[in-house]
């Protein structure tokens, strides 16, 4: 008997949503299918990848990521080249150097970095906050005011913070606001809802509910993922319909896996860049079958693979 596949089709779709301006303007979402379930309908625009950079320079990359930058001294000229990279969609600024535990940047240093970048590029460009609630709120609201015109996505909207973020970003600055939750749809959620209620349009949300490295408790990722992306299709659910964006590398770059050096890693580990690649794609590849919409990665083979990756699946 001949097996008649009945496609599973759905009247819901996730959020379409751009980012950047001009030739180089990227869409995020668009599905009303499961990732990458062509041979059911339309996965609207292919998943994206983007470049990280930090405001701390090359300080600390892998032997790879600074060969691919060799030569470049300030940061429009490593912004540049991140956005040249083959495969990137678009270039993600973190600003590392703002964390009041590390380098304690001042918001005017880290904002003159978010200007060289802006400046040297006509890519898209997303900027990641430094992981401290309180300074993300100021600084990103800056950040909001100093990008006016370009309409990037500021990241690291989160439930201690999401009123100044939303504020600047959705409301006065007309910038795409990154709601941040963590693994949690019900999180993820409430604070789409939240932020929605402050004004901001959902179709300028787009949602990071975290991810882990793959091997650390990963299947709560792949279940969190799961359940939004059915939650938003299966019954429309319009507090969760916000594509989703993945920042990987920050996550699987410190884990033990790609940072011990051969001569204390457990015998065949083996080369030590090569651990990071493999921890990076594979991470970045279970996100992107799981639900995410873009992912965020700095080694140069990295992207290539996961840009390849999704040209053979979409």
């Amino acid at each position: 008997m001949p097996f008649n596949r009945k496609p599973q089709k759905f009247s819901a779709s996730i959020n379409e949503v751009e980012i950047g301006t001009g030739d180089k303007v990227i869409k995020l979402g668009g599905a009303s299918v499961f990732p990458f379930y062509t041979f059911d309908g339309s996965i609207g625009n292919a998943p994206k990848v983007g470049v990280e950079i930090s405001d701390m320079g090359l300080e600390g990359e892998p032997a790879g990521v600074k060969e691919y930058y060799a030569g470049c001294t300030t940061m429009g000229e490593i912004a540049k080249k991140a956005a040249e990279m083959e495969g990137a969609d678009f270039v993600a600024l973190r600003l590392d150097g703002g964390d009041p535990n590390g380098v304690n940047k001042s918001i005017e240093e880290l904002i003159a970095v978010v200007k060289e970048v802006a400046d040297a590029i006509d890519a898209p460009l997303v900027v990641e906050g430094c992981k401290n609630a309180e300074k993300d709120g100021e600084l990103l609201t800056k950040a909001a005011e100093a990008l006016q015109g370009r309409n990037v996505l500021l990241m690291s909207a989160k439930e201690e913070n999401y009123k100044a973020v939303g504020a600047a970003a959705g409301l006065a600055y007309n910038q795409k606001v990154g709601a941040e939750s963590a693994v949690d749809i019900n999180l993820a959620k409430q604070l789409n809802v939240v932020t929605t209620q402050l004004g901001v349009k959902a179709e300028s949300i787009v949602m990071n509910v975290g991810t882990a490295t793959v091997g650390y408790g990963y299947d709560y990722v792949i279940s969190t993922l799961d359940r939004i992306r059915a939650a938003a299709l299966t019954q429309d659910d319009k507090m969760l319909q916000m594509p989703i964006i993945t920042p990987v590398a920050s996550e699987t770059w410190g884990v033990k896996e790609s940072t011990a050096d051969e001569a204390d890693a457990p015998e065949g580990w083996g080369d030590v860049e090569k651990r990071g690649v493999s921890m990076e794609v594979q991470t970045a590849a279970a996100d992107l079958v799981s639900g995410s919409d873009a992912v965020i990665l700095k080694h140069p083979a990295s992207i290539a693979a996961i840009a390849k990756f999704i040209k053979e699946l979409a």
